[in-house]
């Protein structure tokens, strides 16, 4: 039997055994009703047959008589609740399985006005921290991991979903749309001046110059320009193997000023590319010019079919991997999941103004449900208590509240019978003579 069938079978069990004693203590408080209902006729016969020369057994006759006729009264009312009383057919009796279904609506009704009204639901819903139980929830570890894990499972299914969908090509439209909207020379421009602060441009020009030692140091360039030299010199001057003189002279000098440059920060060559940059991003910024080519350059490049190829290409790597590590044992992103729903939970059970946002919202969702869905609850109740069995309606009020019931059985006989003792004793007072 399995752990959910053994929970099951202890519950009922409880509840039969519960039942069980109720219906004992019902049947031994009824046995007292009828036993004190008999002692009261015993008491009755023994006060009149004994009550010649006895004046104060009178007394107890009439007590004894009214408190019959107090637990007669009150055994009818009892039993008239439930059903009709020795089988006849008496108006006004067997009241709750005659008014079943108005009971039914009442009670559905009732509770709807005064359990699910908008003021009480709201103030219990305030009672209740929401947005500590769940920032509990989340700092758990065990259960991160394991609302890690059920995302997880999810994200694979959620990106076919979007494939199979069209949302996947609808978002590229949409992206792309959003993308045209961006005047691209500005943005441009202030990319570059937020680079360009503290000049860090000036390290790209550090590469470009590099780069340009690296050149004369190329040996495969250096013949290339002694070719081109020796094309532009005069052929009495080749005699003289000025060629070879020029180039030397040239990347001397030329690895020089590159030597200089690169050691002065201030050398007039950086000046001059700051002036250059600084011009660029303000044409940019300000040049109709510049930004129609910017735009054209843009659009060519959206309309480029090789840019949709690119981020098919991306979607589906993207997609591959992501089911690759979904399905594997040490998935890194259960791994990063589960660490950002723990922070969440700790950063949210240590933020008391986002715990009062949430709780808010809580109450506010909750509490809207509980009154767009409370005619319904009533109809349900009201619809449930008239498909109860008649039979069973009254074992289960009878058995819950039929004590209580017959109690009122012996406030009826002391009622009634001191109510019996004070009328005999002024009617001997008064009428006596």
């Amino acid at each position: 039997m399995s752990q959910q069938q053994t929970a099951v079978v202890s519950t009922a069990s409880r509840f039969s055994g519960e039942e069980a004693a109720k219906r004992v203590a019902l049947r031994r408080t009824k046995a007292l009703a009828i036993a004190a209902l008999v002692l009261c006729a015993a008491v009755l016969v023994a006060a009149k047959l004994f009550g010649a020369g006895r004046p104060w057994l009178g007394f107890v006759a009439a007590f004894a008589e009214a408190a019959i006729i107090g637990g007669l009264a009150d055994w009818y009312a009892v039993v008239a609740l439930f059903r009709r009383p020795l089988g006849l057919p008496i108006p006004h009796t067997a009241i709750i399985p005659a008014n079943q279904e108005r009971i039914a609506d009442n009670l559905g009704r009732f509770i709807e006005v005064n359990f699910l009204a908008a003021g009480p639901v709201r103030e219990k819903l305030e009672e209740v921290d929401f947005a500590a139980l769940v920032a509990d929830w989340l700092s758990d570890e065990r259960r991160a991991a394991g609302l890690s894990r059920f995302v997880d499972r999810l994200v694979p299914q959620a990106l076919a979903a979007i494939e199979r969908s069209g949302l996947k090509t609808f978002g590229t439209q949409l992206l792309v749309e959003q993308v045209e909207k961006v005047p691209l020379a500005p943005l441009a421009a202030e990319l570059l001046s937020a680079f360009s602060d503290d000049r860090r441009h000036q390290k790209l020009f550090d590469e470009f110059l590099g780069m340009a030692g690296r050149f004369l140091s190329d040996e495969s360039a250096l013949a290339a320009m002694r070719d081109r030299i020796r094309e532009e010199l005069p052929s009495v001057f080749n005699l003289f193997r000025a060629d070879a003189y020029l180039l030397k002279r040239i990347v001397a000098s030329a690895g020089t000023l590159l030597d200089e440059v690169r050691a002065d920060p201030d050398h007039p060559m950086r000046q001059e590319f700051d002036r250059f940059v600084k011009a660029f991003i303000a044409r940019l910024k300000s040049s109709k010019e510049y930004q129609r080519r910017a735009e054209k350059l843009k659009r060519d490049f959206l309309a480029r079919p090789q840019l949709r190829d690119m981020v098919q290409d991306m979607w589906t790597s993207l997609r591959a991997v992501i089911e690759q590590d979904a399905r594997s044992e040490d998935s890194a992103i259960r791994r990063h999941l589960t660490g950002m729903f723990v922070e969440i939970g700790r950063h949210l059970r240590n933020d008391p103004d986002i715990r009062a946002d949430m709780n808010e919202g809580f109450v506010v969702a909750l509490s809207s449900f509980v009154e767009s869905q409370k005619s319904g609850v009533s109809t349900f109740i009201a619809d449930q208590v008239k498909r109860w069995d008649l039979g069973q309606l009254t074992r289960l009020i009878e058995l819950n509240i039929g004590r209580d019931l017959q109690y009122i059985r012996f406030n009826g006989m002391v009622v009634g019978g001191l109510a019996g003792l004070a009328l005999y004793g002024v009617e001997h007072v008064f009428f006596a003579g």
